[in-house]
């Protein structure tokens, strides 16, 4: 049989107590009505039915009193966060108050809120009291403490028992204006003095403590020092000093030294930042070394600051562990070091210093950094990139467009002779063979003296490039196509009539295209090549042997390719000059290879 009272007559069943205060004689139920008021669709859901019990020992009718004060403030009010007056009815046992039943939990159970969810309680209890504030006259709850707050999970806030505030189990000598709970009263409240919009605030604070600190509502008197002071920063740690300073106020024993009223506190709160947690802000994302020389320390620097007021930042480096680094510890790193590891400040300026001694020629490192600071995240990623310093042997390059420029030339000049002596020479005879052979040295003879007026061109053309900045290097090989044109014409100009063979015109044509080439662009050619870096030898073995190959080819584009001797001299000058072209790069191949086994004990990339 159950112990609820019977509610029947009056369209409710109880089915669930919800709290009591015995000493007052006042006990709270869950209700819900019967199909007499469905029927008339006066309630359609659960309701909370507060009842009064007369008979109950040590009751007083101050406490009736409250019911009908609460009664009558509740019909008054219309707000969201205040469960609505539903009626009221008497019982042979004694008075009931029907209200709005919220399924929501008080604060008083053990729950888990963080800071921020927390400032969403204290601001939507603010504006339940500036609601009550702008009454006319206006309303003070006068006990409002976590027992009298109700919270869902979807933190919708609730504040109930206007009248009825439980004072305990007993009421120790206070007068029955002084009601309230010790520990979340204001001392003008607890010691009966006037009571002014400043009254509510102070148990709202102390709330909002208890909920901080993670105190109970019953041992708050662990927080309250001798001078009735509530003492609570050291408990909080990580809270912010402007939420620490704003709760203080909440809690000042003076009305004057609190807020005005709940508007004037929520203006102060909006503001604030709950968590006293720094907001790392880095100047730079990523970081670049790059060496110019060998075993180069190279050195950069890095801000760090914090963005939110009224914190400071505490920040330590570290490098994260590589596989190819040797062990290291968060102190001390084999290449990468900071100037100063830990830092306690809110603008810091770090400098990094990257030692390439002990890394690899011409390769990319790439580490990260870590900063663990106090803020959120506590840790944050830097990244860092090193270029390291050119393999100490340089890439020597061939003058690749010259040289081919020079077998150009030669093809064509040798095409253009083979062309002049094959109209000369088919018209003549021996004579005209012993004539070609006067020629090709009177030829030969005018190359040298050329060789001499170009030499004096290009020192003269080399004095123009420096004052000038005029760059006409190309002026060799117009004096050069300028000479071969002039012996070809004079050599046109003969008119014998002389017979001699393929062979003899190739021969002949050849001589002269070979003291031209090498004595003209051939030279420029071996010029360049020894001005960057190649030996003598090379250099002139390239530019002979390119001229050579020229040659063979406007050999070959009178005599044809298949003939033997333009084969044979096409292989033969050729397959050299690749060697000599690719001889630089393999070279330098090898070397780089000695000279890796050399940094084998170096770190890796």
């Amino acid at each position: 049989m159950s112990n609820f009272p019977d509610l029947s007559s009056h369209g409710f069943r109880v089915v669930k107590e919800l709290g009591h205060n015995r000493t007052g004689g006042r006990v709270t139920y869950l209700a819900i009505p019967l199909p007499s008021l469905l029927k008339k669709g006066i309630v359609r859901e659960p309701v909370v039915i507060k009842q009064f019990q007369f008979a109950q020992r040590d009751t007083h009718w101050s406490d009736y009193e409250a019911i009908e004060r609460e009664i009558q403030v509740l019909r008054g009010l219309n707000h969201p966060g205040i469960p609505r007056y539903l009626g009221s009815f008497q019982t042979a046992r004694g008075f009931c108050l029907v209200q709005e039943y919220k399924k929501a939990p008080s604060l008083a159970q053990p729950r888990s809120f963080d800071p921020d969810q927390i400032k969403q309680i204290a601001v939507s209890l603010l504006n339940i009291l500036i609601y009550l504030q702008n009454r006319i006259p206006p309303i003070s709850h006068r006990d409002i403490k976590p027992e009298n707050i109700l919270v869902d999970d979807c933190m919708k806030v609730y504040l109930v028992d206007f009248g009825l505030a439980r004072i305990g189990d007993s009421e120790m000598a206070m007068s029955s204006v002084a009601k309230g709970t010790i520990g979340f009263m204001a001392p003008e409240q607890l010691f009966n003095r006037q009571i002014s919009e400043a009254s509510d605030l102070y148990g709202l604070g102390a709330t909002l403590i208890c909920l901080l600190t993670g105190t109970p509502s019953m041992e708050i008197s662990q927080l309250i020092d001798d001078d009735y002071r509530i003492n609570f920063k050291h408990l909080v740690p990580k809270l912010s000093l402007l939420w620490i300073e704003w709760l203080q106020t909440m809690v000042e024993l003076k009305p004057k030294d609190r807020f005005a009223d709940a508007a004037t506190a929520l203006e102060a709160l909006n503001p604030i930042y709950i968590m006293r947690v720094p907001e790392v802000k880095l100047s730079l994302p990523c970081l670049e070394f790059t060496a110019k020389k060998l075993g180069e320390k190279l050195t950069q620097k890095i801000g760090i600051s914090n963005a939110v007021p009224d914190t400071l930042l505490e920040s330590r480096w570290e490098v994260a562990p590589n596989l190819s680094d040797p062990p290291h510890t968060p102190e001390r790193h084999e290449w990468i070091q900071f100037e100063q590891s830990h830092f306690i400040s809110n603008q810091t300026l770090c400098k990094i210093t990257v030692d390439t001694s002990r890394l690899m020629a011409n390769q990319t490192y790439e580490r990260e950094i870590l900063v663990h600071t106090n803020s959120q995240p506590r840790t944050q990623v830097v990244e860092v990139k090193v270029n390291t310093a050119p393999v100490p042997i340089p890439a020597k390059k061939l003058p690749l467009f010259s040289l081919m420029l020079l077998v150009f030339l030669a093809t064509a000049a040798t095409w253009v002779e083979t062309t002049a002596w094959a109209e000369i020479v088919s018209k003549s005879g021996t004579i005209g063979v012993a004539i070609a052979i006067f020629v090709s040295a009177l030829v030969a003879g005018m190359g040298l003296v050329a060789a001499v007026t170009s030499g004096l061109i290009s020192k003269l053309v080399a004095q123009l490039r420096v004052r000038f900045g005029v760059k006409v290097k190309a002026l060799d090989t117009l004096a050069a196509l300028f000479f071969a044109g002039v012996a070809a014409l004079f050599v046109a100009r003969f008119g014998a009539r002389f017979r001699a063979s393929d062979a003899a015109i190739a021969a002949f044509a050849a001589v002269d295209a070979v003291v031209f080439m090498a004595a003209f662009e051939g030279e420029g050619v071996a010029e360049t090549c020894v001005q960057r870096g190649f030996s003598k030898t090379l250099a002139f073995g390239v530019s002979l042997l390119s001229a050579a190959l020229g040659i063979s080819l406007g050999v070959g584009l009178k005599l044809g390719f298949v003939h033997g001797m333009v084969t044979g001299a096409i292989l033969g000058t050729g397959l050299p000059l690749a060697t000599m072209i690719v001889y630089p790069m393999l070279d330098r191949a090898r070397r780089i290879a000695k000279y890796r086994k050399l940094e084998e004990h170096l770190i890796k990339p």
